[in-house]
């Protein structure tokens, strides 16, 4: 299912704030204008389906009868039956809006109205899940986040097979090192929980800018010991 008319307007202040402009800079105006052309393109978008477990081995699971391998996602869904496989974006419309500029300053600016239309179209489809599914306690895993091994980003071309056509309902471009255009865009795999589970949890990297909690290290010594039993 693609949730395609999410309302997002782009905030100005908020930009602004984001980028820490003292308000009197000469440089707000230049968002303000940025904000200005790029309100009229922002499409966010996400696109997501139900799906049902269908096997598990010892670090693979299957998925509708695909086969992901991560201990860890494996893990997660020991006794789960559903889940949902998504991907939401900022839109590649955004891509218009600077298209031959070299401002790298506009174009970072851009980048903060991309994640501010993403995360707009993540809780777009977390405020749906919760009102249709009574997804109401779920937790998320992503390929390529965490540690290279908690589940390898080279997963997403299995993911992108769940999901169909990509491309064509969202825009998003797979590419062939697995990254997603736009840059601004999450894959991954929503699941049922009691207990909370981030993976950043098993990320040894403390300096990501993205990082939503901090490294567990006895998490870490349970997955380690689980990959040899």
């Amino acid at each position: 299912m693609l949730l395609d008319h999410i309302p997002f307007t782009p905030d100005p202040d908020a930009i602004v704030c984001q980028l820490g402009l003292d308000p009197a800079s000469d440089l707000v105006e230049e968002v303000a204008t940025l904000v200005q052309r790029a309100a009229p393109v922002a499409r966010p978008r996400a696109l997501f389906r139900e799906a049902f477990v269908t096997a598990r081995g010892e670090e693979t699971v299957t998925i509708d009868g695909i086969t992901f391998t991560s201990r860890v996602l494996r893990a997660n869904l020991d006794g789960v039956e559903r889940v949902f496989p998504y991907v939401a974006t900022c839109g590649p419309e955004f891509d218009s809006v600077l298209q031959g500029s070299d401002d790298e300053f506009l174009r970072f600016a851009l980048d903060c109205i991309k994640e501010a239309a993403l995360w707009k179209a993540m809780l777009a489809l977390s405020e749906h899940l919760e009102a249709q599914y009574g997804l109401t306690k779920k937790s998320a895993m992503n390929p390529g986040s965490g540690d290279a091994d908690v589940w390898p980003i080279s997963q997403q071309t299995a993911l992108f097979a769940l999901l169909g056509d990509v491309q064509g309902q969202t825009g998003v471009i797979l590419t062939e090192t697995f990254l997603m255009h736009p840059n601004k865009t999450v894959s991954g795999i929503y699941f049922p929980t009691e207990v909370e589970f981030v993976t950043c949890q098993l990320c040894h990297r403390q300096d990501c800018r993205n990082r939503r909690a901090p490294f567990d290290e006895h998490l870490w010594q349970r997955q380690q010991i689980a990959s040899i039993q």
